[in-house]
């Protein structure tokens, strides 16, 4: 499949997807489609160990397109197949198994900061808006929003932003926890990729992706069974050739040669 509203780029181990949909990048059905495609393609990628979303010029992404919802007017199955792709798109972002970072570099509005909550990570450019403005509209947001939202700040804030359709810029989103920090725009991508570089530099993605799974399924899960997952990844990685090298490495105060297998 030929990607026409989305880019991808490859700095060392670190992929870069950009939306490029102008003039805002909204969210189409094509754009989430396209999405989709790019993280399978960087799913399967031996030579992408992380992952930063962007958007290309002003916005990270505007919304979703408000153009298609006028066709689902009268039409609850449309509607619903709406909300049901988006939210796929998103799940399946937060159940990558190498690290995920959105780089907040405009407006992340409605699915667009629906998009960038099911990356594991978030970094705001310090102008960048953040918000979900569904409620104008006469609608929720739907493409998860309205979960990942209070699982990422408190409940009472989180209720206020839907309710209120309140936008923030990106250094009160630091401030509440929406975003891990804001920083200058023209710094955002380079910080980006520092924080993305931190994350698997040196490190074996044998161990990074139990890392990941134990965490993000177990926010979801009882205690006992986060930590049965826990004890049998741990377990997993004593039979794989990087946590040897890992631990003789150690022990003979050498850096580690990993594999990744």
């Amino acid at each position: 499949m030929e990607l026409q509203t989305i880019t991808i780029k490859r700095e060392d181990y670190v992929s870069i997807v950009e939306i490029n949909h102008p003039p805002a990048n909204t969210l189409s059905s094509q754009t989430i489609t396209e999405l989709r495609e790019a993280f399978q393609i960087l799913k399967d990628d031996i030579d992408t160990h992380a992952i930063i979303v962007t958007g290309a010029g002003r916005f990270f992404v505007a919304g979703a397109d408000i153009k298609e919802f006028t066709e689902a007017f009268g039409d609850y199955d449309a509607a619903f197949a709406m909300a049901e792709a988006g939210q796929a798109l998103c799940d399946e972002i937060e159940q990558m198994k190498k690290p995920v970072i959105a780089a907040i570099n405009g407006a992340a509005l409605g699915g667009g900061l629906e998009l960038s909550m099911a990356c594991h990570l978030r970094l705001a450019a310090e102008d960048a808006v953040l918000g979900l403005p569904e409620l104008n509209l006469g609608l929720i947001p739907a493409f998860g929003g309205t979960q990942r939202l209070r699982k990422l700040v408190d409940m009472p804030t989180a209720l206020e932003m839907i309710l209120s359709s309140k936008q923030v810029k990106g250094k009160e989103a630091a401030e509440i926890g929406l975003v891990q920090a804001a920083v200058k725009g023209d710094e955002l991508m380079d910080t980006a990729l520092t924080l993305a570089n931190s994350l698997v530099a040196g490190k074996s993605m044998t161990s990074v992706k139990r890392a990941l799974e134990c965490v993000v399924q177990g926010a979801d899960e009882a205690l006992e069974h986060g930590l049965e997952r826990e004890r049998v990844k741990f377990a997993e990685l004593f039979l794989t050739d990087d946590a040897k090298e890992g631990i003789t490495a150690f022990v003979e105060k050498r850096k580690p040669d990993f594999k990744h297998q």
